[in-house]
């Protein structure tokens, strides 16, 4: 059984038991978390589409750990004009543990 889940802006196909990565969730590690913007929901049998999301579907997940990814190197730089620029970025993220999917 698996899911498409709208998480943080972006839409993240998720199995129970699975581990992922999205975007910075304000949680403690080892709390529980729930994602109620379900759009599809398919096992070995059915599918079932949500238009846009299904009604009482809904992803249970437990926060596992908060980090920061690889760092990003931003340069620009414009020829013949004296002029560059150098800039670092790292993303803040959360790591799920997918518990349960309910439909």
């Amino acid at each position: 059984m698996y899911a498409i889940v709208e998480m943080g802006g972006m839409q993240r196909k998720v199995q129970e038991k699975q581990t992922l990565r999205v975007p910075l969730i304000e949680a403690e590690p080892g709390k529980p978390v729930q994602f109620d913007k379900v759009l599809l929901v398919a096992d070995d049998q059915d599918v079932k589409i949500g238009r846009p999301v299904l009604a009482g579907a809904k992803v249970d997940a437990t926060v596992v750990s908060h980090g920061k990814g690889d760092k990003v190197m931003v340069f620009k730089k414009k020829r013949r004009k004296n002029y560059k620029t150098l800039r670092g970025h790292r993303q803040r993220f959360t790591e799920i543990r997918i518990e349960k999917i309910t439909v």
